[in-house]
Parts: C-alpha cells; structure tokens; sequence
C-alpha cells in the first residue's frame, strides 16, 4: 500500500499589476511562493493563463506538479459567481471586464480542481484565520490598493450581503464629489483608490504640477504608479505625493469610521498593496483620521496592519480548498 500524499494546496491573489501565487502545506505554512505581472493586454484567456503560470512557477519551486495539488484557489476583483467559477466586471484586468471562465479554464491548465471568490473577501478571512484579527468575532477589512476594497466578518462568519456586501470604496465620503471610475461622484474610492489617485497624479502633472512621481516610476521600469512608487516618493517629500497621501487618508478616516459606525466591528485590518506597503505609520494616521467621524469614539475598535502582508490574499485564497478535498495523484 503507497504512503499517503502530503495534502498541499495553491492560493493565486489576482490584482490589477501583479500575480501572488504560493502552496500550502496542510497545517497552512507557506513553503513556495512566486509572483507574476497581470498581464495588461488581451483578454480573458491571457488572464487564466498567467494565473496557471504563476502557479506553476510556485509549485517547481515546491517540487511538486500543478496536478498533485489537492485544489487552488482564486481570490480575483469583479463580480464573483462561485458555484459557476466565472468573474466578472473586473475592469481593471484586460477584457475590460468581459466573463472569465476562471475555474474551468484553471483545471483545464493545471490539472487540479479551482475555486474562486472575492480577492478581499479571501484576504480579510485570512486575516480572521491566521492573522491580525485571530480570535475576534467581528471585523472590517479595508483593503487600500488599486481601489478600496471592503471585506466583513459578522459573529465569526463573512458577511456578502446579496453578493455585493462591503463595497466599502463606493461608500460616499462627499456629496457630489470627486468622479470615480464606477462613474458615481464623492466614492471613497474617487480619493483613495491608487488608479484614481494616478488619474488625478497625471492631471495635475499636465497641469504644470511639479513631481517627482512618474520618473520615480521610469527609473523602477513601471508604465503605473504602483505602490512602491508612491512610497519612495513619500520618503523623498515629494509635494505632490504627500498631498494625494494626505487627501485619501482623510477620506478613509470618514469612509471607514461610516462603516464602523453601521457595524460596530471589533477590528480594523488595514491591507491592500498601499496598506502594506505604507504600514503601521499610516494605519495610525487612518486611525486618528477615524476618531472625529465615529460615534462611539469612547471605545473605538482596534485598528491594525494586515499581519499577512502580501501574501495575505493568495493565502486566503488557499483556504477556498475544501480541508476535506483529498489531494491528487499525478
């Protein structure tokens, strides 16, 4: 009789720049991982096919073939339908948010079963899980990257709502406001959103506006302001930069408090490319830009950085593989 396989899982977070792929091992430890560029062109197809080469770039690196993995799973932006394993609406992947056959064209690639869901959702569940909010009942996740992104846990459980639940970047933090890409004005989005903050970066460059942000950007070999553009810009004092920064942390502090406010969370996580990226100074400086906006200010929930860091929502997105999936044979 053949000694039984390890139970080994692969988790792929898909943003608008970049691919995180790693596997886990069965007690969740992370023992490859590897990253990829989105591709910025094409279609859906092009999209799948990153994400299997991601994977399979992890899984060499784990020794270990895409087919042997017991599952993987898919945190992606978009609309998510779960049970059919489509994405879409997901516009800032190439397609411009056409349908995306994510679980059936994986398995198809990779040869193992794929799960997919909500790139937040599966982020702040790992954060519930494994990270920084362990052990709590109740939380908001605000994930402050390419857009706002919002997860939530209700008495240990996620909360989706109908399906479009913790859309925290379209809470209005200003009446008639900025324009946001959703086409709406006053998003929280519209300020904090990285894509929105390039837009607005671009404009007023044309403008006359001096920066140092887009040959920051050219010297890294980056067609987008991505986050580690605006952090080494922050630390250079670059004024344009510290006034988009000083701009969306005052439209977290009252998008996010809102929030607290309907739900009363325990915990604030604070994720994203930018949270992470920028880390626990500017989690304190959304925590103090919270404190005017909330009604209970007298027992404010605790607000903390991702613990998870970058890897966060590919291993959330792991943790979509049933624990009772028996792993592959080759």
């Amino acid at each position: 009789m053949s000694p039984p396989r390890r139970r080994l899982v692969g988790g792929l977070d898909l943003g608008g720049t970049k691919i995180q792929a790693v596997v886990l091992d069965g007690r969740r430890n992370v023992v490859a991982e590897k990253r990829r560029p989105t591709p910025q062109e094409g279609g859906p197809g092009d999209v799948v096919e990153a994400l299997a080469s991601a994977l399979s770039d992890a899984c060499s690196e784990a020794g270990v073939e895409t087919g042997a993995l017991t599952g993987v799973g898919v945190g992606s932006p978009g609309v998510i339908d779960a049970r059919r394993g489509v994405v879409t609406g997901a516009r800032n992947l190439p397609g411009e948010g056409a349908p995306i056959r994510m679980t059936a064209g994986l398995r198809e690639l990779t040869g193992t079963r794929a799960y997919v869901d909500n790139d937040v959702t599966v982020g702040v569940t790992a954060e519930h899980a494994l990270g920084a909010a362990r052990g709590s009942k109740s939380l908001l996740g605000v994930w402050w990257g390419t857009g706002v992104g919002g997860g939530i846990i209700l008495d240990g459980k996620p909360w989706e709502g109908r399906g479009a639940a913790a859309e925290l970047g379209h809470v209005v933090v200003k009446v008639n406001g900025a324009r946001c890409t959703c086409g709406r004005r006053g998003c929280l989005e519209a300020y904090a959103g990285r894509g929105s903050m390039e837009i607005r970066a671009r404009h007023m460059h044309r403008r006359g506006h001096k920066t140092d942000l887009f040959k920051i950007m050219e010297k890294r070999g980056r067609t987008r302001l991505q986050s580690g553009v605006w952090q080494r810009a922050l630390e250079h004092g670059d004024p344009m930069a510290v006034e988009l920064i000083d701009r969306a942390v005052e439209a977290l502090g009252a998008g996010v408090a809102s929030a607290v406010n309907l739900l009363d969370v325990e915990v604030v996580v604070i994720g994203g490319g930018l949270g992470t990226r920028l880390g626990e100074p500017y989690v304190e400086r959304i925590r103090e830009a919270m404190m005017p906006h909330l009604f209970a200010d007298d027992r404010p929930p605790a607000v903390r950085l991702a613990a998870l860091g970058d890897l966060g929502g590919a291993i959330g997105a792991a943790l979509l593989v049933p624990r009772t999936a028996a792993a592959r044979s080759t």
